[in-house]
């Protein structure tokens, strides 16, 4: 017989808190025989709307946050070419978005501390063709929405807040997502409240979402569980030229239960962000800055910056070393004009943007899930300090 691994078990990053509720559900919803868009998502979205103390009809379940994002901008009646102004610091689906739009992103850097956009650097990019201000809730950080909002104000500004980091996140006692015209949030398989994949759009103007709706399903007027429920057949008429980004009964009988956990896995990840930064306090490493005043901080992303002149090892070399220890990291993110396709297409290059990029380039993610045992985060504050002169 082959010799048993004395390896310790790979700690997946970001993997997801599943307990036997999902399991149930997702097994009670194969059994119904109705797995698409149907009962299960309607009462997600309800719970969804309750749980950011907003109407039901202010809110629309899709597949993605990329296609929460997209739709918003068209149901917010921006005319393509406007430009759309966003963070070189977020995800490529940010920017895709804004692009499959039809519109032209624009970047505004960061705060170096926060790693939110800059008001100030919002103010600087707007031009006669701006149309939207885009900002991202980084790591479950909120941006600073009242800055955002009253620049928004004195321009004329749509607002589509990217709440993919920040399901649970608050700005002065108001839920991330709710301050501008729409907030978009995901359910990746990473995220505080998981559906596999899967997306919310919450919105002020209940007519916008509702468009929002109609777009998500081929531009419909009836979604398949009208045409087909209990009900009766009804005809469907097409209105739009919408897109296929609904969400299906199997992905919301798992979001059904991640959402009724929130708050206790919430918990969970403020704890091992704290035991993170208790751990890590004499290292060199650039820690995250505490959450500010009235605000509540999702605690999404655990992010320490590698300086390799201050922690004696490269960024890459830490990361391919976390991994040799069996220890899933991530790098969130390289900027935006890292990436070639970006520099190609709008000649962008990542010294314009100074403070996105020497984040980017010395950013790393450490496991925070409320799946990670009491052991696994010990596991990783061993393996850090033990790279970083701990």
């Amino acid at each position: 017989m082959p010799a048993e691994s004395t390896q310790p078990p790979f700690l997946v990053f970001g993997a997801p808190q599943v307990d036997e509720a999902e399991i149930d559900e997702v097994v009670a919803c194969l059994r119904s025989g109705w797995l698409g868009t149907g009962p299960r998502v309607a009462q997600f979205e309800r719970d969804f709307a309750a749980w950011r103390r907003v109407q039901p009809a202010q809110v629309a379940a899709v597949n993605s946050c990329t296609a929460a994002l997209h739709v918003s901008m068209v149901a917010a009646g921006i005319e393509p070419g406007g430009e759309v102004v966003t963070t070189p610091l977020t995800f490529c689906a940010t920017v895709n978005a804004i692009l499959h739009a039809g519109l032209t992103p624009v970047l505004a850097d960061v705060d170096p501390h926060t790693q939110n956009i800059d008001p100030d650097a919002i103010e600087a990019a707007i031009t006669p063709r701006t149309r939207a201000i885009l900002p991202v809730h980084f790591a479950g950080r909120p941006c600073a929405m009242d800055r955002i909002m009253a620049i928004a104000g004195k321009h004329g500004l749509a607002v589509i807040e990217d709440c993919a980091h920040a399901v649970e996140t608050e700005f002065r006692g108001r839920p991330a997502g709710t301050f501008g015209d729409f907030g978009c949030y995901s359910f990746y398989v990473t995220k505080n409240v998981t559906t596999g994949e899967g997306g919310m759009i919450v919105g002020r103007s209940e007519a916008h979402v509702a468009r929002a709706k109609v777009l998500a399903l081929h531009g419909m007027s009836k979604d398949a569980w009208h045409r087909f429920g209990d009900a009766g057949y009804r005809h469907y008429q097409v209105v739009e030229c919408g897109f296929k980004y609904n969400m299906m009964d199997l992905q919301a009988a798992i979001g059904l239960h991640q959402l009724a956990r929130v708050e206790e896995n919430w918990r969970r990840r403020r704890w091992l962000w704290q035991r993170y930064d208790e751990a890590f306090a004499d290292l060199p490493l650039g820690l995250p800055e505490p959450p500010e005043p009235d605000t509540r901080h999702g605690h999404h992303l655990y992010t320490v910056m590698i300086d390799e002149d201050r922690c004696g090892i490269a960024r890459d070399a830490f990361l391919d070393a976390m991994n040799a220890a069996r220890i899933g990291t991530g790098v969130h993110y390289l900027s935006i004009p890292e990436h070639p396709y970006y520099r190609q297409r709008f000649g962008w290059t990542p010294e314009r943007w100074p403070h996105a990029m020497r984040l980017g380039r010395q950013t790393v993610s450490l496991p925070l899930s409320p799946a990670l045992s009491d052991a696994d985060a010990e596991r990783v504050i061993a393996a850090v300090r033990g790279l970083v002169g701990g």
